[in-house]
């Protein structure tokens, strides 16, 4: 039997503790910035703790979301750029609460990595604690893993837990949507978190690289530009949520307009989305022509400039419109037709 001569530590296995605790005290003070009602934000617990009593919510329901941000990292990880694609994370998972009508009070990382480097960590929790911000979240903890052997050295993977809370008269979607309702959207900052496996492919088929000028974006590479954070929606809704604007809203993710409204919607209507009512931002313009793409996959892989869909009567739609910046009446409901989504003026988009 092989007996090692000299004693073998878990830091020559490649995990290393103190590397570990450099970075809980690296964050601690990332943490804290994060405090609201309810939580002091406070690390280094086995478990975060919320008051949920200091909310003074009178019939409150807790919705959970979980998400991550896909292959957006390996291109974090090819710029060595690490300070915002927290505000994604963040973003994927409080934006799936506020479509619910939910408030999002507390928010869990984890990130994996193969080889922790404190800095690089803190700089990812940087970006998670300006989303949590943004979202009006308290960061009240996480979990760090150095996983040796899961991950080459550079690697990490993320993911992101957020709990919302809200009373229960108000929970999204609500019953009543109707023919002649209207769907607003409210613009994206660019890809946001998904498709980026076909922004990748892409941009291979057409031999750039991410340092390259963006023909799209003066001034601005290819990397910076796919790289911009996903826009949090939580500030600019829950007013309206608040006075009773909404009936139902869709955040547009994986799978595109077509994909994620019908998950809002009565069976017994369809959404007619007209493609003429926006512009197609360059950034979306720029992937369809290179890669050659037909509307049909750019409306079921990207958000094409649209990040949340909203449902809301004639006199309740003008409102939103006016109190959101971008916002653009897109569509409208009407009876059911053959599919849950029909585009009209393909020819225009």
């Amino acid at each position: 039997m092989y007996k090692s001569n000299t004693p073998v530590t878990y830091a020559q296995a490649g995990v290393n503790i103190d590397e570990g605790n450099r970075l809980v005290d690296l964050i601690k003070p990332l943490a804290k910035s994060t405090r609201r009602k309810g939580a002091d934000a406070a690390l280094g617990g086995f478990g975060g703790l919320f008051d949920l009593k200091k909310l003074g919510y009178k019939d409150p329901i807790l919705v959970s979301t979980t998400d991550g941000v896909g292959t957006k990292l390996m291109l974090a990880i090819s710029l060595d750029k690490h300070d915002t694609i927290g505000i994604d994370l963040v973003a994927m998972c409080v934006n799936d609460l506020i479509v619910q009508g939910a408030e999002p009070i507390l928010f869990l990382d984890y990130f994996a990595t193969g080889k922790l480097r404190a800095e690089k960590g803190r700089d990812i929790i940087k970006g998670i604690a300006e989303g949590c911000k943004q979202a009006g979240a308290a960061l009240v903890g996480g979990e760090t893993a150095e996983m040796p052997g899961m991950y080459q050295a550079q690697d990490y993977d993320l993911a992101g837990f957020a709990v919302g809370v809200v009373e229960r008269k108000k929970v999204l979607p609500k019953t009543g949507i109707k023919d002649g309702d209207l769907i607003i959207g409210l613009p994206s900052s660019g890809v946001h978190s998904n498709g980026f496996s076909l922004v990748r492919r892409i941009v291979k088929l057409a031999n750039h690289e991410w340092s390259d000028d963006a023909p799209f974006a003066k001034g601005t590479t290819l990397g910076e530009a796919f790289l911009e954070p996903t826009t949090i929606y939580v500030k600019t809704l829950k007013p309206l949520i608040d006075k009773n604007l909404i009936k139902a809203m869709a955040h547009i993710t994986g799978g595109g307009i077509t994909e994620n409204l019908p998950r809002v919607l009565p069976k017994t209507l369809s959404a007619e989305i007209d493609l003429s009512a926006w512009k197609l931002p360059p950034l979306f313009q720029w992937l369809r022509i290179i890669g050659n793409v037909t509307n049909e996959e750019m409306l079921r892989t990207f958000n094409c400039g649209i990040g949340m869909a909203i449902v809301a009567d004639k006199t309740s739609a003008a409102k939103i419109v006016k109190a959101c910046k971008g916002a653009k009446v897109i569509g409208r409901m009407v009876k059911k037709a053959k599919k849950p989504v029909v585009y009209k003026n393909e020819g225009k988009f």
